[in-house]
C-alpha cells in the first residue's frame, strides 16, 4: 500500500498548484504523484452511467493508483467557483458505481476507496475576505460529495487564496507549508501501518 497518493489537477505544469502537489510529495516519505494532465483518457462521461465506456490504460492505473493509497491528497485551483473540468472529468470517469462506491439497500452511500485520511489543498485568486460572500463549492464538492462519499473520511483541508496577488515570499511560504504538511502526513501513514 502507498502512503500517499498526490493528484495534481492543473492543467499547467509550470502552475503553482503543480509546484504546491510536488513539494508536498517529496516531503511524505512514502508518495506518488498523478498528474491527470499526463493522463492519456476521455473526461466525458458519454453515457452516462446507462453504459460502461472502455477503461483506457492509464485511468485504469490510476483507480489502481487510488485503491493502493493510505491518503488521497488533490491539488487544484478553483476556477469559476469550481475545479477544473481536467478533474471533473476525471472523478466522471474514475470513480465508478459498485467500484469506489455502492449504494446500500438503505438508499444510502457507501464508500469503497480504503484511503482514510484526504487533503485538499485549493488555490484560488479569490482574497479570503470574499469567501464568506462567495463560499467555497468546490471545497464542499471535493471533500464532501466526492472524497468522502468514496470512503475518504478524514479529509483536511488547506486553502492558499489571493494567489494572484501574491509576494514571491508568500509563494514560497505556502510551498513550504505543503512540504510541512506533506512531512506530518507521511509520519501518520508511516504509523498508521506499523
Amino acid at each position: 500500500m502507498t502512503g500517499a497518493l498526490v493528484l495534481d489537477a492543473h492543467p499547467d505544469e509550470r502552475s503553482l498548484t503543480a509546484a504546491i502537489a510536488r513539494r508536498y510529495a517529496d516531503a511524505h516519505a512514502d508518495s506518488r504523484v498523478i498528474a491527470l494532465r499526463d493522463l492519456d483518457f476521455d473526461p466525458i462521461l458519454r453515457f452516462g452511467y446507462r453504459e460502461r465506456m472502455a477503461m483506457e490504460p492509464d485511468l485504469d492505473e490510476a483507480r489502481r493508483a487510488l485503491h493502493d493509497a493510505q491518503t488521497v491528497v488533490i491539488a487544484t485551483p478553483l476556477w469559476w467557483g469550481s475545479v477544473p473540468a481536467l478533474l471533473k472529468g476525471f472523478f466522471d470517469r474514475a470513480l465508478l458505481p459498485r467500484q469506489e462506491y455502492r449504494y446500500r439497500p438503505s438508499g444510502l452511500p457507501e464508500g469503497l476507496l480504503p484511503a482514510r485520511n484526504g487533503r485538499l489543498l485549493l488555490l484560488a485568486d479569490t482574497p479570503a475576505l470574499l469567501t464568506p460572500f462567495t463560499g467555497m463549492p468546490a471545497q464542499r464538492h471535493v471533500v464532501q460529495n466526492t472524497m468522502r462519499f468514496c470512503g475518504v473520511r478524514s479529509v483536511r483541508t488547506t486553502r492558499m487564496l489571493s494567489v494572484r496577488q501574491a509576494s514571491p515570499a508568500r509563494r514560497e511560504a505556502w510551498l513550504d507549508r505543503a512540504a510541512r504538511l506533506g512531512s506530518a502526513d507521511g509520519v501518520r501513514d508511516a504509523r498508521s501501518r506499523v
